[in-house]
This record gives structure tokens, sequence and C-alpha cells, in this order.
């Protein structure tokens, strides 16, 4: 075989057998092909696509690059869920815990900030103390003790990804469903899992903002994790607004808390609770997503969960004191509070354009050298369908840099629509996909 017949056939829009698919990948892994061939390759792919086949033998090439970790020894169902990224998406935060204290293990591979959307494990290190980085031993010791565990990607688990990852961002070649289908799954397959909830985001602070997209994409995962024999049900759910108030790392960490507390914030505990619902019954633990649901508001109602997110962060290093005094936490030295200009009703908001003014205010990178400042972020007031007065209070910013203030304001200003008349309300969950 030689690399340029490979992306021949994949530019003619042919299908690669298994053996040509490991000679591509794990030649680039091992620097035996130069990246401009795989650029090629991936670009091939970007136009031709993949056939459900070829998608799950990337898959598979990429999972077995590294490390696959064993499980067995650990009683039980392992249960995981993957989202693809929203603003103020923190329901890993919240529907861990529950799954666990529902007595579902959970072994969780999360991912950093990406673009405008926020990422779990920068949100976990915005608890002081708190390591993300486990050995693959210590991983496993916590996940037996407490049912639950949350670290980002080792150097051991997929190691293709990473590298294919780095070179797809900048080839231009990010939003192609077999090559995201294969970044996802490899990654949640190498954790050991048993069963995967997948929430897949639709609209404007979604990666795919079409609906047809998200289906597109939520069924490629689907048809993999059925191809490795593993549970799996997916969720298109609504991404055309923040989830939940609170956007920024610490700041969704408090929003977690308050939730896992028993405090109702509507559209964060039903996505949440979705998803936990469905956790808990791949599981096993009852016998639908309905009795799962109800367990988990069960759960949180009785304080099991709080005390499972607890017990969790302590074995991984944090001061759970934030946990219990989130006040004490510190502030940012700046803060704005951004009013409305107009009055009417939310009518639409711009969630990518929230998603970057957090981002300019601190809470996430703008290059890859960056900071995260984990106390910066947005309290945003509003929802859809919201009465919006003059002179009323839209959101609240949190920076340490007072330069950038002026400008954030106007981007929220900007990303709202004002109209005189009420909007139907948008389903949260738009579909349930097995």
């Amino acid at each position: 075989m030689n690399p340029i017949e490979l992306i021949r056939k994949k530019r003619n829009g042919e299908e690669l057998t298994k053996n040509e698919m490991m000679y591509l990948v794990l030649g680039y892994t091992k620097n035996k092909i130069p990246d401009y061939q795989f650029a090629s390759f991936l670009m091939a792919v970007y136009f031709n696509g993949m056939t459900t086949d070829e998608t799950a033998i990337l898959t598979e090439v990429m999972l077995y690059s590294g490390k696959v970790i064993d499980l067995s020894s650990i009683k039980g169902m392992k249960i995981d869920k993957h989202s693809t990224g929203g603003v103020g998406d923190k329901t890993s935060l919240i529907i861990a815990p529950i799954a666990a204290a529902a007595g579902v293990n959970v072994p969780m591979i999360s991912g950093r900030g990406l673009g405008h959307t926020g990422g779990t494990l920068d949100k976990l290190e915005a608890i002081p103390g708190y390591s993300t980085n486990l050995a693959l031993r210590d991983y496993k010791k916590v996940l037996k003790k407490c049912g639950l565990v949350l670290i980002g990607q080792t150097k051991e688990i997929a190691p293709a990804d990473k590298l294919i990852y780095a070179l797809r961002d900048v080839t231009a070649t990010v939003e192609s469903i077999p090559l995201i289908t294969g970044s996802i799954m490899s990654k949640k397959l190498a954790e050991g899992i048993d069963g995967l909830v997948l929430d897949v985001k639709t609209g404007s602070g979604a990666f795919m903002q079409k609906f047809s997209d998200a289906k597109a994409l939520a069924q490629s995962l689907i048809n993999t994790a059925k191809a490795f024999d593993k549970k799996v049900l997916a969720f298109i759910t609504d991404m055309n607004q923040p989830l939940g108030n609170y956007i920024g790392n610490w700041l969704e960490v408090y929003e977690a808390i308050k939730v896992l507390r028993g405090e109702i914030v509507p559209d964060l505990c039903e996505v949440s609770f979705t998803l936990s619902g469905a956790m808990i019954y791949l599981g096993k633990k009852v016998k639908s997503i309905k009795e799962g649901i109800d367990l988990s508001k069960k759960l949180v109602a009785n304080g099991r969960a709080f005390e499972k997110f607890v017990e969790l962060v302590k074995l991984q290093g944090g001061d759970v004191s934030y946990l219990y005094e989130p006040e004490k936490y510190p502030k940012s030295k700046h803060k704005l509070k951004v009013k409305s200009k107009t009055e009417g009703f939310v009518s639409a908001i711009d969630t990518y354009q929230i998603g970057v003014a957090a981002l300019e205010l601190g809470a996430g990178r703008l290059k890859k050298e960056d900071v995260i400042d984990p106390k910066a972020g947005i309290i945003f007031h509003k929802k859809l369908g919201d009465k919006l007065s003059k002179g009323e209070i839209v959101a609240e910013l949190f920076t340490n840099n007072k330069k950038v203030l002026a400008d954030t304001e106007k981007r929220i200003i900007n990303a709202l629509r004002v109209t005189d008349n009420k909007p139907k309300k948008q389903k949260l969950i738009k579909l349930i996909m097995r």
C-alpha cells in the first residue's frame, strides 16, 4: 500500500478496507505518513464522507492506537454521557453524581472548552485542588470507591485522536460527521463502558446548528456504538439559548451545586434529569427513562446526589468547603450589569455570541496559550419568550479585565432579538433516538 493510492481512492468516493485504514491512521500516528498527505486524506473524507462500516473501522483503529481500560473487576453497569457542547451546559456535573447515587458506575473522561463552548474539565478545575489528571490505576480506584470518576484524556487513551484532531483543527476538516464520530467514540469506548447516553445539541449555540445535521450526527454515533455492541440512547436537545443562567467555569459549578441541593432551574433541570434518567435506565436500575427521571428527582431531594458529588471532589483532591459554602469563592475585580435598551419579548438569542462574550471575559481560550480565569463569566437572566422592559437587567458580566467590558456589553445586546409578539415555546428535548 502507499498513501497516494489510498488518498486517490477516498477522493474518488470509494470505501477503504480495514487494512487500508490501519495503514493510514497508524502510519500517521507513528510519523511514517507526513501531515500534508494525511491532511489530503482528511479533506477527501470531508467531501466524500464514509460508510457506516468505514466509520466503525476508523473508530476501532483510533481506539486501539492506545489502551482500552478494563473495568471488569468493578461490578455493575458502566454508563457514560457525552454532549456535543453548548453554552452554559454544565449537565455532566449534575447527572454523573445522580446516576452514581442510583448505583450506576460512571467512568467519565471529559474534554476542555472548544471554541465558544465550555469544557467539563475546565469547570472541575475551577474547584481549588481538584485533579483531572489521574493515572489509570487511580481512575479505577476512585470509580471503585464512589461509583464515579471524572478525568481528562490521558496519553494512553486514543493517542491517534489527539494527533488527528490537532490536524483537523488547522485544515478546516472539523465539521465532518465520520471524523467527529471517530473522535468521540474512540475516547468513549476506551473508558471501558457498557453504554452511552448522547446529548447532541442543535441551534444557534451548537456546532450542529441545523436539526438535520444534529440528527445525522446522532445516527452516526448510534451506529458506531452498536457496532461495538454498546447500549446507546441519543437525545437531540435545544441550544438556541444558554442552558441555565450561569456561563463560565466557577459560575457553572455554582449553578450545578444549586441544582444538586434542590433548587429548580427549569430548563437545566429538565435536560439534566432526562439525561440522568436515561443513564439510570441503561444501567438497569429502573425499567424506563420516566422511572429514571423520577428517581433522579428523589436522589436530589434526599441529598444523596449532592453527597456523591462531594465524595467525588474529595477523592480527586478538591476543597469541598467551596461546595458547602460557594459564596466564599474569590470574586472578579470588575462587574457590569447589562441593561436592555428596548422593550418587548425575547424572540431570539444568538447563543454563539453569548459564548464568545464569555470567552472575551476570560472564561475560555481565544488563543491556545491563554490561561482561563475560573471566576470570569456571565449570569444571563433572560429566556426565550420572557418579557423585557427598557432598562431591565439582561445579564451580569464578571471579569478581571476591565478593557473588555464595553465590547462584551455590546455583544450581549446585539445577540438579543426583541419583538412585540411573544414567540412560541420551543421544545428542549427535540428527539429521542435509539
